[in-house]
């Protein structure tokens, strides 16, 4: 009975210590970039776009995700926001593009529209967090990233 409990005990203090080790800090925030949108459908209120989100993981260990939410939004208006629980990994050190399906109201769009207008390009700030398990269990990592979306070229930042 000694040796198990013994082993028992071993195997909680490494479990602890493990546990203890582990610090959410040590996770850093995934880079959100807005890769791509395209025009799904329009209606009287708004549409249905589908945005591509570019995903990248700084960490040095895959991020195995369960769910992403997102906000769009072009200067200070929200141009649309949604979730999905469609699961995705994204390696060490990698991007992965994360397609997502995104509806809109009319009020973003004047904004977004002038600014298409005027530059070709669109100020916008994508936020939201990613659901990632690990093997203490399962957290949200937020992020929160401005950038510009130039719509006739292919280089986006």
């Amino acid at each position: 009975m000694k040796p198990v409990a013994s082993l028992t005990m071993s195997m909680v203090l490494i479990t602890s210590a493990a546990c203890a080790s582990f610090n959410r800090s040590s996770y850093q925030n995934p880079v959100v970039t807005v890769r791509n949108v395209q025009v799904n459908g329009l209606s009287l209120t708004g549409g249905t776009l589908d945005i591509v989100l570019n995903v990248y993981n700084p960490n040095h260990f895959k991020l195995d995700a369960s769910r992403i939410t997102y906000k769009l939004m072009v200067d200070s208006v929200t141009f649309g926001a949604g979730a999905t629980d469609s699961r995705f990994t994204v390696q060490s050190g990698d991007s992965l593009q994360v397609p997502l399906p995104l509806t809109f109201s009319w009020n973003g769009v004047g904004t977004a529209g002038r600014q298409l207008m005027n530059s070709g390009k669109v100020n916008y700030r994508v936020l939201g967090d990613v659901t990632v398990g690990a093997s203490v269990g399962t957290f949200t990592i937020p992020y929160d990233r401005t950038g510009t979306f130039t719509a006739f070229s292919d280089s986006r930042r």
